[in-house]
């Protein structure tokens, strides 16, 4: 961040440089050139020295200072980096909400700012770190999901075959130019969009494995409701699985546990349709439904099929 500062800094004292670029009667200044060129504002001069905190991990010293710069530098050069500094402390310091609700203010305040993009990266990542074990309540284990999911479709750019590509050709050009800096800053940055680290690869990886904690929370209650009889719950959660969660694992055991419940509660023909269902779906594990198939069959009647009333 002290990058940042140092570079709208040079920004403020440009207009001094460029007098002593010319004859010294022409600046309009009366403070001589060396004054201005080296003013810094104390906000900039705070913000400076929370960065030195942060990197000797002296977080709370920091955030101390970051958070009273929050409202002094609103409307500032400075407001963006104040923000995401203080947001990246409180991740650093697993203060998950606080650094989930502070990128969120930077994107709200800021929405132009460089910091933007790995803003929406690290609500996501805060949410993230917030899922608890698949038991409990998973209401942030929801939102990471929203929040990955916002990244991906806000920032599409980074795709995996394009990168290959261009880390394929900047490699290449090296060979040819080593010396090009431009060359390889687009082929590391080629090689990062590749890497396991990359925000949009992690997106990507971390939204199935938090929807397989979605799944198996949604089992683990219908488990529950079927030890306490409520055979008509259980089967609801079953086939919040079946609809919701198709591309987790606890799809096929969520159909063995709807068929169980609709035996249970004697509805032949629903349990006669699930069973089909699953066959088509996984006809490769159709054995796991015999005994059931039997017992539906032994007590199916087409009396209780709606079709032959008709």
């Amino acid at each position: 961040m002290l990058h940042s500062v140092m570079k709208k800094s040079v920004l403020r004292i440009l207009p001094g440089l460029l007098c002593l670029a010319v004859p010294l009667s022409s600046c309009s200044s009366s403070k001589p050139a060396s004054t201005a060129a080296t003013t810094v504002s104390p906000a900039a001069q705070r913000y400076s020295v929370a960065t030195e905190k942060i990197a000797k991990k002296k977080y709370d010293d920091a955030i101390v200072i970051l958070e009273s710069l929050m409202f002094s530098t609103r409307a500032t050069d400075l407001e963006d980096d104040v923000l995401n500094s203080l947001a990246d402390t409180y991740f650093k310091k697993k203060e998950y909400i606080l650094a989930a609700d502070t990128y969120r203010r930077l994107l709200q305040q800021t929405p132009d700012s460089p910091f933007a993009k790995n803003a929406q990266f690290q609500i996501a990542r805060s949410y993230e770190k917030l899922s608890p074990f698949y038991e409990l309540d998973q209401e942030y284990s929801v939102k990471a999901i929203e929040e990955f999911t916002n990244y991906l479709d806000l920032y599409p750019s980074e795709d995996s075959a394009q990168a290959a590509s261009d880390a394929e050709m900047y490699k290449k050009l090296m060979e040819v130019n080593p010396s090009n800096a431009a060359y390889r800053q687009k082929y590391e940055a080629a090689m990062a969009t590749l890497s396991n680290e990359s925000p949009a690869k992690y997106s990507g990886q971390a939204i199935p494995g938090l929807r397989e904690k979605l799944a198996h929370n949604r089992f683990s209650i219908a488990r529950q409701y079927t030890k306490l009889k409520k055979y008509r719950a259980a089967e609801i959660f079953y086939s919040v699985i079946i609809n919701q969660y198709a591309d987790t694992k606890w799809a096929e055991p969520a159909w063995i546990g709807k068929i169980d419940m609709q035996i249970k509660r004697e509805n032949w023909f629903e349990a006669r349709q699930s069973i089909e269902s699953f066959q088509q779906q996984f006809p490769a594990k159709a054995k796991l439904v015999e005994a059931a198939s039997k017992v539906v069959l032994a007590h199916y009647s087409d009396a209780r099929d709606p079709k032959k009333k008709e």
